[in-house]
Order: structure tokens, then sequence, then C-alpha cells
């Protein structure tokens, strides 16, 4: 099927370049300062597998699992196609009844889609061998005739964007710097591996939770290797969610490692300020929230402003500086 895993991690690391005034600033020293804390804070940093230990699902047992794809299973649907609730058994990985196992998220390929198809190859070939506490683990996969499955460990919180943005009361703000230093954590991993990975599509919600909101960087569908001997960028189709891509990778394709430095910049501001970058309904001016909010960001006194107003008083004005200024 193409799978080339072996393979993705043979290169060196190399130098990268961004220059950006939109970059938020203190989004790169945010990055650096978790990946600082996370070599000590976290026993397990992560590892890049020398192979792959994916279970290889056959369809019947993934439609087993799935009580063969009923709506009452359904989680969501997305481009790539449907994502399903199912059970198997936490040891041998075969199906069974919900009370005897353990739940997983399975995703189902749309069949009439080939960008569905190259994003479920892409995420075999990257989450097959990189582990790491703030990824999520994809546990195996199917491919029989036209279908094509991925299998995952379940997230039983959801999504940051959902906390965010769906949910009616508004999430605490101990908890979303928490989710933040995780996936800068899983961010700062994914950057200073052997070949640098350019996650290419971080947004609130790619960012899943655990049942203690540990974060999970979930979809990998659209990354891409780092440049390599000493390019300082790599050429490639410009894809991503709208209001999170980098605005040189926007204009050229040229996509650097800090292009991820951005995307998560700009969620830092809808974590802060518990608004999405992108919303028509807004006043105009105010639709996209960078172009809106940048003029304030030079200013540390114009922070209590736009910090979201339905965490007020669970934060002192001097501490919600300081995680600007990290």
């Amino acid at each position: 099927m193409g799978l080339c895993i072996s393979s993705l991690f043979s290169s060196s690391p190399s130098k990268t370049g961004l220059h950006s005034h939109d970059l938020p600033s203190n989004s790169s020293q945010f990055l650096e300062a978790a990946s600082e804390s996370s070599r000590e804070i976290i026993t397990d940093p992560g590892k890049i597998l020398e192979s792959p230990n994916l279970k290889v699902f056959s369809f019947l047992e993934l439609a087993r699992a799935t009580k063969n794809f009923r709506q009452e299973s359904m989680l969501g649907e997305g481009g790539f196609g449907r994502v399903y609730r199912g059970w198997i058994h936490a040891e041998t990985l075969a199906p069974c009844v919900a009370s005897s196992g353990m739940t997983v998220a399975v995703k189902r390929l749309n069949s009439e889609s080939f960008q569905g198809f190259e994003e479920w190859r892409t995420a075999i070939n990257f989450l097959g061998v990189l582990s790491h506490p703030n990824l999520v683990k994809l546990l195996g996969y199917c491919r029989e005739d036209k279908e094509h499955l991925l299998v995952y460990e379940f997230m039983p919180k959801g999504s940051l964007d959902y906390h965010l943005f769906k949910r009616k009361e508004p999430f605490p703000w101990d908890l979303r710097i928490k989710i933040m230093i995780g996936a800068a954590r899983g961010l700062a991993f994914l950057h200073g591996s052997q070949r640098q990975v350019i996650y290419r599509d971080f947004n609130s919600s790619r960012i899943l939770l655990d049942s203690n909101y540990e974060v999970k960087i979930s979809g990998f569908g659209l990354a891409k290797l780092g440049p390599s001997q000493g390019n300082s960028h790599v050429t490639t189709r410009v894809m991503g969610t709208g209001g999170y891509a980098a605005p040189e990778y926007m204009a050229t394709g040229h996509l650097y490692v800090k292009s991820d430095v951005y995307s998560f910049g700009v969620v830092l501001l809808e974590v802060m300020t518990g608004l999405r970058v992108l919303d028509a309904k807004r006043p105009q001016g105010q639709a996209n929230l960078v172009d809106w909010l940048r003029p304030k960001l030079s200013s540390k006194h114009k922070m209590n402003q736009i910090m979201d107003k339905g965490i007020e008083g669970q934060y002192s004005s001097k501490v919600a500086i300081q995680k600007w200024d990290v």
C-alpha cells in the first residue's frame, strides 16, 4: 500500500526560518519553555520506534466493534469520513461488547475521497512510529477493498474546541493553561525529532483530551517531514484550517517548522479570549481574531481588555500578562 514508515526519520534535522510580523510573539517562547519543563516533569519524553506496533484489523472486526457502524455509535463526521465509538479487548484488541472492553475511536474513510486516502496513509506513516504522552495513540488500521479505517485510543473529554466554544459553562483558566502546556510539549517533540515533523494543521479541534484533561494531539493527515539538506522550508500545496495557517505559507506554499508556532499562537489567542479565530457574526473589523487583536498584543496593559470575561477572577492581572510574555 505504499507505506514507508521505516525510512521516514532517517535524515538529521535542519535549521528553519520564518519572518512573520503576524506571528504572535510569545508562542515560540511558550513552546521552548514547555519543551524545557517536559524534560524535567515527564519521565517519558517520547521516542521514535524502530518499527511500527500497529494491529492490522479486518473490516469484519471493526464492524463488530462498532455495532456494524450504527448511527448510535457515530461520534462525529468530517472531511475524512465518519468517526465511530467501538469496543475492543485491552490485551488482544479483538472486538468485544461494551461492558467488557476498552473504548476506541474508529475513523472510517469516505471511499470516494482521494485526499482522505492520502491522509489515512500519512497518519499511519507518522503515528506508526511516533510515541509521546501528548500525541494520540494509533492502535491499528484496516484496508480491505475500498475500505480504509484507523483505530485510535478514545478521548472521553472531547476537544479543546468543544470546551472553549460549545459548553454552557466557561472552561476554567487552570485547565486552559494546562492544556496549552501539554500541546506545546507535543509540538516540541515533533519539531525536535531526528527529522523534524511539521504538523501543518494545528487548531483547537485537533487538541483532544483524556479523562484527566491531558492533551493528545490528533489528526496527522496533513503532517509533513521538515526541510532537509540545509533547506529552510518545504514547498507544498496549501492546506489546513482557515484562520490558523501562517500568512507566509498561505501566500507562497513554503512550509516552515515555525509555521506550526504561528498556529499555536492563534490557538493561544482563542484560549485567552474564549473567541473563535474566525467568526463572521462578530462586528465589522472583528471577524478575524488575529487581525482584530494584533494592535493590542504589543501592549501588556491592554491584555485585560481581551481576556475571556467568563474566567474573570480566576487569575490575577499579573499572571495573565506573564502567560502572554512567556
